[in-house]
């Protein structure tokens, strides 16, 4: 989840590395200031965090970066004048200041983002890094990445909220000590894949290492229907394997393949969140590599079973995350269904005349508030009877968001907020502020949820913050804060009524989550 603090966090379902800064338009300053900068930033909303500050003069103006536990923003603008330096920085739309000065090597003042601030205190460690300078990297010798687990069994444990809540200290220890043991015999894939397996046995969803770009994703998209694993989307040319089920990975038969990939998910949330995950993971070349399934992190063959049985084979190359973004798949459906419409949206909405439903795609947090305003003036402007409110491919953002633009602004709507009318979407998918904010909408509303049961638990560890190794800058994300969301012993957080995802209903572009809130008569 991310709450609303000094740096938002960049992403994605985010993965970009080494963003290029952007040019200043005022100069420098006749005082150069620029270095790379450690120190600390305290926070109002997040506290305490470790900062640097890579500041670097190119093109007349000062340009670079802030690095944080919660995210990287670029240095937008600047100027300095006898040591007094101001500079403007930001992310996603989202812009701040830092005011400070600037004398033997120390840079002191403070930052104002959003409705956040406080001090800043930093010194300088020498000259500008070159942009992208902490771009992960997997080539590595022996020695380095030994720092680095050492480094993240160091730190970890003393940032994560309660990091032995699942596994005990002394396992821990082990699996840091038998990876230290093996690194010598490892490449930089069996190198990331031992130390993404130590923070996957801390056992909360949201402590893990991030992907770096360079990961090898094969172009196949894989997804879980009925119980199979199935090739949800292709490249052009590869028609053949839409709805195919996967039988093997290289040599390894599918459950083979699963049992490994399995390790490199959280080890105390549920089954339901460890299979969607492998969903992505059987495409990636750097774990299939790095778990021995395949020799050739670049290129895999699946054998793969049709809808009548036969089998053939499928070779595919990896590529970059970033050129993975950028692919045109082909899918089975001609049409794609609502859920799967708009998807760089954050909120929007679509009146359905024949049901006189307001139907609201809810994937992220981005602009909120205008986006809820346009909500609540189209049910003011159309009187639905109904209002489904989709949180199925909602992976996370600022759950106070959720609960103040929508959740609260529902509860004073009587002709919305009674049972029958008001309608939440659920899946597995459904992550981090998506998850708390729908355990709010039963909890609060009289919301009916419809869908799948989600993977995360509500009552778990969150609010991750980021460290980076040194050597390889590998980011790990590590919770930092316990939050309970469901009262109860299951810590789940059902469906009232659970909708199967079939790969009938998905080939066909048909959504019978969706039609069964339009349906639904209240007894």
């Amino acid at each position: 989840m991310k709450r609303k603090c000094l740096l938002l966090i960049s992403v994605i379902l985010g993965l970009l590395w080494g963003a290029r800064p952007i040019a200043a338009e005022e100069g420098c300053g006749a005082n150069n200031q620029s270095g790379y900068y450690e120190g600390t930033a305290s926070s109002h909303e997040a506290g305490e965090l470790k900062v640097s500050l890579n500041l670097i003069c190119a093109d007349s103006g000062y340009a670079g970066q802030f690095i944080t536990p919660v995210g990287k923003f670029d240095v937008l603008s600047g100027s300095s004048q006898a040591g007094h330096l101001v500079l403007k920085f930001g992310a996603d739309g989202d812009q701040g200041t830092l005011e400070a000065e600037v004398t033997e090597q120390k840079l002191s003042g403070k930052f104002v983002f959003g409705t956040d601030s406080g001090p800043v205190d930093l010194v300088r460690r020498g000259e500008s890094k070159r942009p992208g300078f902490d771009t992960p990297t997997l080539d590595l010798p022996a020695a380095r990445w030994r720092e680095d687990l050492h480094y993240f069994a160091a730190e970890v444990p003393k940032q994560h909220a309660n990091a032995f809540y699942h596994l005990s200290r002394q396992e821990f220890d082990a699996a840091v000590a038998k990876a230290d043991h093996d690194l010598d015999h490892m490449n930089g894939d069996e190198a990331y894949v031992a130390i993404d397996r130590i923070a996957n046995t801390i056992g909360d969803g949201h402590t893990f290492v991030m992907w770096p770009d360079d990961l090898s994703k094969f172009p196949i998209d894989v997804r879980l229907f009925d119980g199979d694993y199935r090739v949800a989307g292709v490249l052009p040319g590869n028609e053949r394997a839409l709805g195919a089920r996967i039988v093997k990975v290289g040599d390894w038969p599918l459950e083979k393949v699963l049992e490994a990939l399995r390790t490199l998910t959280p080890a105390a949330e549920t089954k339901i969140l460890a299979d969607i995950r492998i969903e992505d993971f059987l495409s990636i070349g750097m774990l299939l590599h790095g778990l021995g399934i395949i020799k050739d992190r670049n290129a895999a063959t699946y054998t793969l079973s049709d809808t009548k049985g036969k089998q053939f084979t499928l070779t595919l190359h990896g590529q970059s995350m970033s050129a993975e973004m950028m692919v045109k798949w082909v899918r089975p459906f001609r049409e794609r269904p609502l859920y799967l419409q708009n998807r760089s949206q954050g909120l929007w909405c679509e009146h359905l005349d024949k049901w006189q439903t307001l139907y609201c795609s809810f994937r992220n947090y981005d602009h909120l508030q205008e986006n809820a305003a346009h909500l609540f003036s189209a049910i003011g402007k159309r009187h639905p009877s109904k209002v489904v409110i989709d949180m199925r491919l909602n992976l996370g953002g600022d759950y106070t968001l959720g609960e103040k633009y929508l959740i609260d602004p529902l509860l004073q709507m009587p002709d919305i907020n009674k049972r029958g009318h008001l309608f939440v979407l659920i899946s597995a998918y459904t992550f981090s502020a998506g998850m708390s904010n729908a355990a709010q909408f039963r909890s609060k509303t009289t919301a009916i949820l419809l869908g799948q049961t989600i993977g995360e638990r509500p009552n778990s560890y969150q609010e991750a913050r980021e460290l980076r190794l040194p050597n390889s800058h590998l980011i790990v994300r590590v919770s930092t804060r316990f939050y309970k969301f469901a009262d109860g012993d299951e810590n789940l957080v059902r469906p009232d009524k659970e909708i199967p995802l079939t790969w009938k209903d998905y080939a066909a572009g048909t959504d019978a989550v969706l039609e069964a809130a339009e349906q639904y008569k209240q007894p």
